[in-house]
Parts: C-alpha cells; structure tokens; sequence
C-alpha cells in the first residue's frame, strides 16, 4: 500500500507544510488553518439553514477557537476548562452550549454564571442538578441512537437515554421551571453511512409529536452533533451528499419548516488540516526468520495517536523513501505493550525504511494534541504549530 499525498492534500499546500516540518525536529503536528476555514465555509454552504457549534474537544488550540470566532462559529464544551479558554477569546455565552451530559453540579452553576443557558443532559440527576444550578435554562436531551458498527469511532452506550426516558425528562424539565428545548443525537465520528441520521431524525419527530400532542411541550431544536468524516486511507462519501441526504430526511419529517437546527462538527473541520510528522527510532525483527518488521516511532497512542486503539481510525501514512514495500507493525516509543499502533491491519512501508527517517501521519489535525499524555515515560505533550 503507497499513500499518495496527493489524494489528501494540493501539492502546494503539502509542499508548505512540509518546508515548515523540515525546520523542525519530531514529533509534531503541523495544521493549516486555510484549510480549516475552508472545511467552515463548505459545512456553511451545504447546510445553510444550520447553526454551527464546533466541538472544542477535537483540538482546543486558541490558534483555531479565534479563527472560528472570527467565522461567526458557536461552540460545544466540555468543561470548565474549556468555557475558560473560548470566553477568554471572546466568544460570548449566547454561542456556548454546555454539551457534556456528566458534569458536576458546581461546574453547571459556573457555566451559569458566564452567562450560558443552554445545557444537554441525558439522566434525571442531571436535570435536577441543572433546575438547582441553572434555573430557567434551557434543556435539550440527548437519545441513544444506532450507527455504532458504521462508525470508525462509535459514541453509543456512554452518552444519551432511551426516546422514553427522553420524553419524562423534557416533562420533568418544564416541571422543574426549566424550559425544555430540544433533542440531540450523535451518530458516532466519522460515521460512513448516511442512513443512520434517517433513523435518529425519525426518532427526534416522535418525540417531537408526542410531546406537542400529549403534553402540550413545543420543542424548537435539534442537535445533530457530530460524525461527518474526515479523509483516512477509507474513503467516505463528500460533505455535500452527507448534506443532500440528512436535508432530505429532515425535510421528510419535518417539512419546509425546520426546526432550529445545531450542528457539532469537530472531526470533519479539523482533522484534514494536520499532518503529524514523526521520526523512525527503530526498525527490528524479533526473529532470524520473521517475515514482519517492526517499525517503531518517536510517536504513538499517548502522544497524540490514541485513536488507533483497536485499529479504529487508519491514518493515511506518508515517507519521502521509495522502492520496495513490505508489510509492517507499526508502534510507539514508550515502555508500554499496548503502544501498538497497527498489527493487524497491514501498512506497506519501503525496504530501505531506517532509523532518522520521517513518517507523515495525514488528517491528523484533530483529536491528537487533545489526546496526548502530559508526561507519560517523560515525554512530553505533542508539540503543534499553526500556519
């Protein structure tokens, strides 16, 4: 397997990236933040009656959060932490939501005291710590939804409720003099089936009947979250027949009159933008007569490549050395056995591959400065440059 850079990237686009990479020693990653408002302005123009909430989690660099700020960008957050740094860049409350459905009581009252009103929640001690922290705030409630064996990176089990549970928890909402505004699902990251979002919106107008017919509640939004792709070794369809499609099934349930609708894009706006440059420590055999080689790297699952646990998200992986291929396992520099990158799952990487040779790790931009360790075996946090 050769990775063709050209399938990623436009030479002149990789060809700067690259001249600023040489200057520097490994491990890093290096992001292109034309690229990112470029991925904004696409996502603006296939959903244009969407807003649009990035999910400062992919990659919480101010370099970026001030670009979208400027972009007119929303944002989804995590934490405290989070809130801190977007409202330090002057992002105002009105374009916070409070996404994450575990949170501590005292956090929801901090976030309500910068000013947030919008909150998610999927669990009844939640909206009750919500209705004594935040009173009058407004609630949406995230749904269990399918899609997990589609998805490279599955979000199910841990986050969401059954659509039953959903509905007394909007009911419990308004009881508790909250207002309940909304529903939200997340089909799973760099989701390859378009479908799932048919079965999620399809859920989302039950609820919505339900609550209108039964229960007198009028919701007014739906948060799709995330799950649009990036451009890994396994291709996916493009963002526009993503946005034909998810247009059609909500136009199907919902007719020309939408609801407000929220999108939570942080993998598909972010991830193309970086290249992770590394370098070759080692390259072994454990036998004689072994066939496979193994190629270790001064970067792995804790410094920034934890999403190649399970072999989940399958960088496209690039080197300036040619010739003969041979297929490898590919793992990190830590003292650690789990530091295996790719066994199973087959890289092709030249003979002549040694020790000081660069790997380019493409459409890493997001999810791998936000994943890596602090000081785990002592190396330190994977450095990241923004151009």
């Amino acid at each position: 397997m050769s990775i063709k850079v050209e399938d990623y990237y436009a030479p002149a686009t990789f060809q700067r990236m690259k001249a600023f990479a040489d200057q520097h020693e490994t491990p890093f990653v290096v992001i292109d933040r034309k690229i990112i408002a470029d991925a904004y302005d696409q996502l603006g123009t296939c959903f244009p009656f969407a807003k649009v909430y990035y999910a400062v989690k992919a990659n919480p660099a101010i370099e970026i959060i001030e670009l979208l700020r400027d972009k007119g960008s929303s944002f989804d957050i995590a934490s405290i932490y989070e809130l801190d740094k977007v409202m330090s860049a002057g992002v105002g409350p009105e374009r916070i939501s409070y996404g994450n459905t575990i949170k501590k009581a005292r956090d929801i009252r901090y976030f309500f005291d910068k000013g947030v009103r919008l909150f998610a929640t999927d669990s009844e001690a939640d909206l009750r710590n919500i209705a004594k922290a935040a009173p009058g705030a407004k609630i949406y409630v995230r749904i269990l939804t399918e899609g997990s064996t589609s998805a490279d990176w599955p979000l199910s089990r841990k986050f969401g409720c059954n659509p039953d549970m959903a509905l007394d928890l909007l009911i419990l909402a308004k009881q508790l003099g909250l207002v309940p505004y909304g529903i939200s699902f997340h089909v799973g990251s760099q989701q390859r089936d378009i479908d799932v979002w048919d079965a999620a919106i399809a859920k989302v107008k039950v609820i919505f009947e339900r609550l209108r017919e039964e229960d007198g509640i009028t919701l007014q939004m739906i948060n799709m979250g995330g799950g649009f792709p990036a451009n890994y070794i396994q291709r996916t369809n493009d963002l526009e027949t993503y946005a034909e499609e998810i247009t059609r099934f909500l136009k199907e349930d919902f007719g020309d009159d939408l609801p407000e609708i929220i999108l939570e894009p942080g993998r598909s706006l972010i991830a193309n933008a970086g290249v992770l440059v590394s370098e070759v420590v080692l390259v072994a055999r454990k036998s004689r007569t072994a066939v496979e080689r193994w190629v270790y790297a001064d970067v792995g699952k804790f410094s920034g490549l934890i999403e190649t646990m399970d072999e989940a998200i399958k960088f496209p992986i690039w080197t300036e050395k040619k010739g003969e291929m041979e297929e490898v396992v590919i793992a990190g520099p830590t003292c650690d056995s789990a530091d295996i990158m790719y066994e199973n799952y087959k890289y092709g990487l030249p003979l002549n591959l040694s020790s000081g040779d660069r790997l380019y790790w493409l459409s890493t931009g997001a999810y791998t400065t936000s994943y890596s360790a602090v000081e785990f075996n002592g190396f330190p946090p994977l450095k990241s440059y923004y151009l």
